[in-house]
């Protein structure tokens, strides 16, 4: 059948304004996208990543299907997003001790983070205060440290068990602060600040919301919170970062991050890095997050590799204390 030139080139148009369409279709996310969190549903880690999924998938025109697959700390979320790697729509949040104290912890891990994880972006950070009780002789964070260091566990302090995020950040603390103090595990926060306010044991470290209303009922003192910059939750509490003899990088934080399998097309890594900073940019966002605990953190997939280098060495200093010591 003979075909004229004009149609020819009608037909080539028709179809030059077609392919923009396919293209589009077939570029990503071109279908439902899975994010796996190592907590329950409506535990801190799943609310943060709804928070930021939530948006997210409206931005993208896909939706994000939270995968609660609680257990182990948070590792087992790790672990089912490199099984389902494969359907190249699979990601995960987690909080820092999968990535950073897990693979010292746990022999059998079951994936590599330098290996098998590809960092997208810190998601949020939340300190930790030194509180005592509210009659306690010293004033300031210098005078506690002061009063620790007259003879090796001059002062007993109390977490909610070994290993612990409280129990990790007071031997990072009595490390740099060249002290000894006693470690009295407890099985939740009330039984700590119940001790500390009964004088059974002197301090503990714990999240600046638990804190707060004991602080408010003139019950406890916060002595300083582990940020390097101040927290809005804890109004006025100084950072411990360069005082009391405390080195100006101390920080032990509690941090939650965005992370794919290291396969992940690096150009998908570089869309969710800048698509979630916009969203911890708004103020919403970030009001949501602080009126759980958390502030706001992002930056680039580099930042997050870093910080997760940074504390993987920390912790790990601070397991070799712990070690020695048993």
């Amino acid at each position: 059948m003979f075909i004229s030139r004009r149609a020819a080139l009608l037909g080539a148009a028709a179809l030059s304004l077609c392919t923009p369409v396919f293209a589009q279709e077939a570029s990503w996310p071109s279908q439902p996208q899975h994010v796996y969190v190592g907590f329950p549903a409506g535990s801190s880690p799943d609310l943060l990543a709804r928070i930021v999924t939530e948006p997210l998938a409206e931005k993208l025109g896909q939706p994000f299907v939270i995968e609660n697959k609680p257990g182990a700390g948070g590792i087992i979320g790790i672990q089912q997003m490199l099984n389902a790697k494969d359907q190249e729509n699979s990601f995960a949040t987690t909080i820092n001790g999968p990535l950073t104290t897990a693979p010292r912890l746990t022999p059998s891990l079951g994936y590599d983070v330098a290996a098998d994880i590809a960092p997208v972006t810190l998601i949020a950070t939340s300190p930790l205060v030194l509180v005592v009780a509210a009659d306690f002789t010293a004033e300031d964070l210098s005078g506690f440290v002061e009063a620790a260091g007259e003879e090796p566990e001059a002062l007993a302090y109390g977490s909610v068990g070994q290993g612990s995020g409280a129990h990790l950040t007071a031997e990072l603390f009595s490390d740099r602060a060249g002290v000894e103090m006693l470690h009295i595990p407890f099985t939740s926060y009330a039984e700590v600040t119940t001790a500390i306010i009964g004088h059974e044991i002197d301090a503990g470290f714990m999240a600046p919301s638990a804190a707060m209303q004991y602080v408010e009922a003139g019950k406890l003192r916060i002595l300083g919170i582990t940020s390097q910059e101040p927290f809005a939750q804890a109004p006025g509490v100084p950072v411990m970062a360069g005082q009391a003899g405390l080195p100006e990088d101390f920080r032990a934080e509690l941090w939650n991050a965005f992370i794919a399998p290291a396969d992940t097309d690096p150009a998908v890594i570089d869309q969710l890095s800048t698509d979630i900073n916009a969203i911890l940019d708004d103020e919403t966002v970030q009001q949501r997050l602080l009126d759980m605990g958390w502030q706001a953190a992002g930056g680039t997939p580099e930042d997050l590799e870093k910080r997760i280098a940074e504390d993987t060495k920390v912790w790990g200093s601070v397991l070799d204390r712990i070690d020695a010591k048993d």
